[in-house]
């Protein structure tokens, strides 16, 4: 059982709500099940190893995100936007995992039939201290695979092989990875 289910349960313990883990485990489990949720694992980008700890989730309908905490979402369309680049590359069919490399965390990498493509999401850079966090993790991998910033800002940059695309035009198809 993940350190989620003890996080969930911990949670609910607290807001007054009697649960074990092992209820929380199945839950998870049945909606990872009916493709209501998807369970994304994280990778060790050096040992190039699945991990078994800190997995994320994603919904396969942001709608149900919308009812569930109604329509204040704004505050969070980074997330949302995250979500919605995780869902176009599942429908692409590639296989997607949570990067980890020392301390920093990458998105997404995403393993084709012939390597790994490295992608951070984010809603904008054109802050720059916002630009150098979304940079770090990508910056600090050494191999030599693709590396990707996606953002809803229209521009398109280069920052030392790391390709800044517009989320829209990715979405749209006319961008490929």
């Amino acid at each position: 059982m993940s350190k989620k289910c003890q996080k969930i349960s911990d949670t609910l313990i607290s807001n007054g709500r009697k649960n074990s883990v092992h209820t929380i485990d199945e839950y998870i489990n049945a909606l990872i099940e009916s493709y209501i949720i998807y369970k994304v694992n994280r990778f060790d980008i050096k040992g190039k190893q699945l991990l078994k700890t800190q997995e994320k989730y994603y919904l396969s309908d942001l709608g149900l995100r919308t009812y569930l905490l109604g329509k204040n979402y704004s505050k969070d369309l980074g997330h949302i936007l995250e979500n919605i680049i995780f869902l176009e590359l599942k429908r692409k069919g590639y296989r997607i995992y949570i990067g980890k490399n020392d301390i920093n965390e990458v998105d997404f990498v995403v393993e084709t039939n012939e390597d790994y493509i490295y992608v951070q999401v984010a809603l904008s850079v054109r802050d720059e201290q916002t630009l150098q966090r979304e940079l770090k993790p990508l910056e600090t991998i050494s191999d030599h695979y693709k590396k990707y910033l996606i953002t809803l800002d229209y521009d398109t940059n280069n920052y030392n092989g790391i390709k800044q695309i517009s989320a829209l035009d990715f979405l749209l198809g006319r961008i490929e990875l």
